[in-house]
């Protein structure tokens, strides 16, 4: 039995390490965050610049927050499909657009 045993536990964990590569590639998806890097960039030189209030930039990186949250849950049964990919670019365009008009509304924040 102990030598069954042993054996059973080898294939268990051989098999283990084959499927868990492919379940990260199934939820990996690098232009997601890519998006989200840049997008976080952006927020920070408004920030610096002035472009952005305190709030806004608050609002901003809450919104940020928001989809890292929805795509966790959605690779959480271990596989993003293309509707919920497709919904969690949707919600990337429209954080890109509230920064874009953020950062263009005309409100300066004093910087020094």
């Amino acid at each position: 039995m102990g030598r069954f045993s042993a054996i059973a536990v080898g294939v268990f964990v051989a098999a283990v390490f084959m499927v868990a590569p492919s379940l990260h590639a199934q939820t990996a998806d690098p232009g997601i965050q890519q998006r989200m890097e840049n997008q976080e960039m952006r927020i920070d030189q408004g920030i610096a610049s002035g472009a952005l209030s305190p709030k806004e930039a608050g609002r901003l990186e809450a919104q940020q927050a928001r989809i890292k949250q929805r795509e966790e849950r959605m690779k959480a049964d271990g596989e993003l499909t293309n509707k919920e990919r497709a919904r969690l670019h949707n919600a990337q365009d429209r954080a890109n657009r509230n920064i874009y008009r953020k950062k263009r509304n005309n409100r300066i924040v004093n910087t020094m």
